[in-house]
């Protein structure tokens, strides 16, 4: 885990968990943007995700379940001393929703988050985007990794060529198992990408890129609508809202969010941090 600033009081606290093939560097854009603001964050690295991008991956990444990363992410949380603000960029988008079903949040803020099952998230430009990797055979045991070319058509269209390269060349591998149990959740008979919508109490801002590819806008909205969130959606904007041109607006749409809504919302009870 890689915890960021240890300042401000922890009812300021934003736990910012990273998509698939990530990693912490991710919210280095958002880190100093809400840090000047006087947040601490929090970035946590997903299990096996802090490899070197040249090295092979774990043996055991290949079959790393969401239910794995969301126990790593909680036992972090807990040992807060109240409920943090949870965001979650896309795979992290979904994990924050898992957490927020658990108490977990004091709020949560979605960045063209993965869908949780029962929302059918495959589209034409999700199947190109991982063409690659569902070709494999037994692609749902095995570490995964976009190629270029799919990894710009995807996610990094709208950066220039050289942080295209940039963002690329820090990729690691990640776990065919958690991207089959968000692709093909009705073949999950551990269920592994639901949440209870009920469990999700806190406040919900949802954000979307009309230009996504990777999490369209058509989906991000079906999100919203499962919590009766707040929903943003912004048109100049694709897949990687994180740093891609734009994300400033974005930021600070977000920070005005919080300023609305954290004030007066109820840290989770005791039970459930320590039960």
């Amino acid at each position: 885990m890689n915890p960021g600033s240890e300042t401000a009081p922890a009812a300021n606290t934003l736990v910012l968990i990273h998509g698939m093939w990530g990693g912490p560097w991710l919210w280095d854009e958002y880190v100093r943007f809400f840090e000047a603001k006087g947040y601490r964050c929090i970035r946590p690295t997903l299990r096996y995700h802090d490899a070197d991008p040249k090295d092979e991956p774990h043996p055991q990444l290949g079959t790393i379940s969401l239910l794995d990363y969301a126990a790593d992410l909680e036992a972090e949380i807990r040992a807060t001393a109240e409920s943090p603000v949870v965001f979650g960029h896309s795979m992290g988008g979904l994990l924050a929703q898992i957490l927020a079903a658990r108490g977990l949040a004091r709020a949560l803020v979605l960045l063209a988050p993965a869908a949780p099952a029962g929302i059918l998230a495959l589209r034409l430009s999700v199947v190109r985007s991982f063409r690659s990797i569902l070709m494999r055979p037994g692609f749902w045991r095995r570490p995964m990794r976009l190629s270029f070319e799919e990894a710009v058509y995807g996610m990094l269209q709208l950066l220039s060529p050289n942080a295209r390269k940039a963002a690329y060349d820090r990729l690691v591998y990640e776990s065919g198992r958690a991207g089959a149990e968000i692709g093909f959740w009705p073949f999950d008979s551990r269920r592994a990408a639901r949440v209870d919508p009920a469990g999700v109490t806190c406040p919900v801002l949802v954000v979307a890129g009309a230009q996504d590819r990777m999490t369209p806008a058509s989906v991000v909205r079906k999100v919203a609508a499962k919590y009766q969130a707040d929903y943003r959606e912004f048109p100049r904007n694709a897949h990687w809202l994180l740093s891609e041109p734009g994300w400033e607006a974005i930021a600070g749409y977000v920070d005005n969010w919080l300023a609305q809504h954290l004030t007066g919302t109820q840290d989770r009870q005791t039970t459930n941090r320590h039960e």
